[in-house]
């Protein structure tokens, strides 16, 4: 069987996820703790690229990774334009709407500036597959209320795709046949998508709008308060869209963003944490009850991935809001790692069309 060695590079706020894998293997994983006094250094995100590339050059070569007996660089996927599902070769073009922040500015979009450096280094290619601005809506979906609004395509694309093709194999069934609702709660964000014969036609804006709250994001919130908020004039544009990005949900009410340590307290019977994690519960189910309207009941599947469905609590506050609705298939993971991987093999198989960025 052919061997290939796969570099995955999988940015995170204050640290750098890498892997390599053979084939669909891994062989190395390592997280790289970036110090918050060397991130500081850097004005702009795309600053930090030199330092997070040569971190991860040096982690391979402590580790007696060869960069050059590399095969394929797989990135996690940043904010570029509104794309369709599949796998893109990062070209020039996609690494200056990555600088640039074209839909927006996050340490994710370090995802392929790092990769396309390495793998211009080797002399091979960089991709990136089924990139957050998948764009897949329906035209009714698109409709806010007012025209100067137009809701956006931002969402866990990769994770969705996934584990909705994983569902479908399950069952020896093409997903472009099933008719599915897939939730994926993350640390940052929830995403609750209408997959509808293979098209992800309504999900909620998971970057910094609509849907459930989650452990850093606020989620969906009063709109008349908001504004009201935005011309208080006590709060900077940027305190307020850290509020709804990185300062919302659990982090606001219950004052952390570790998970280690809101678990602790919903261990504990912490009344606090409990009602704030039910009340996490009770958004999610209403996500995706209104899926089974935007789907008019055909629903082959209700699809749960995400490692908080681990938490029996969580699973049932959920299932019993929805568990009548349509089948379930729980998957409490995360698998980006391997999603990339996969997706890469894909690439050297033949499996799929790689398009070009443009």
């Amino acid at each position: 069987m052919l061997q290939t060695k796969i570099l995955i590079i999988y940015p995170e706020t204050r640290a750098t996820r890498i892997a390599v894998y053979r084939n669909t293997e891994p062989m190395f994983l390592k997280t790289i703790k970036h110090p918050e006094e060397d991130l500081e250094r850097f004005t702009h995100i795309p600053d930090q690229t030199d330092y997070r590339r040569d971190a991860v050059i040096n982690e391979l070569s402590r580790n007696d990774c060869d960069i050059h007996e590399i095969n394929v660089v797989m990135a996690r996927s940043g904010l570029v334009k509104p794309l369709k599902s599949g796998v893109y070769r990062i070209n020039p073009r996609m690494v200056e709407d990555l600088r640039k922040g074209i839909m927006g500015m996050h340490e994710t979009n370090l995802g392929g500036l790092i990769a396309y450096d390495i793998a211009t280094m080797i002399s091979k290619n960089a991709y990136m597959a089924d990139p957050v601005v998948v764009d897949e809506l329906s035209d009714l979906a698109r409709i806010t209320g007012h025209p100067l609004f137009v809701r956006k395509s931002i969402f866990h694309a990769l994770s969705h795709k996934y584990f909705a093709r994983k569902y479908a194999k399950s069952i020896n069934r093409n997903y472009e046949e099933l008719n599915l609702i897939v939730c994926h709660v993350g640390l940052g964000g929830i995403s609750v998508g209408a997959h509808q014969k293979g098209q992800v036609v309504d999900v909620n804006q998971a970057f910094d709008g609509g849907g459930p709250f989650s452990i850093t994001r606020a989620g969906t919130l009063p709109v008349g308060q908001l504004i009201d908020l935005c011309f208080s004039g006590k709060y900077s544009q940027q305190e307020i869209r850290s509020m709804v990005n990185s300062k919302g949900g659990y982090t606001a009410y219950l004052g952390t963003d570790n998970i280690s340590q809101i678990n602790a307290l919903i261990a504990e019977k912490n009344e606090r944490a409990l009602f704030i994690s039910e009340a996490c519960a009770y958004q999610v189910s209403k996500e995706i009850a209104s899926h089974y309207a935007t789907l008019e009941g055909e629903v082959d599947a209700i699809i749960l991935t995400g490692n908080i469905f681990n938490s029996e609590l969580f699973l049932n506050n959920v299932k019993k809001r929805i568990g009548r609705l349509a089948p379930m298939a729980l998957y409490p993971t995360v698998n980006d790692l391997e999603a990339h991987a996969m997706n890469a093999m894909r690439v050297v198989k033949g499996e799929v069309d790689v398009m070009e960025y443009d």
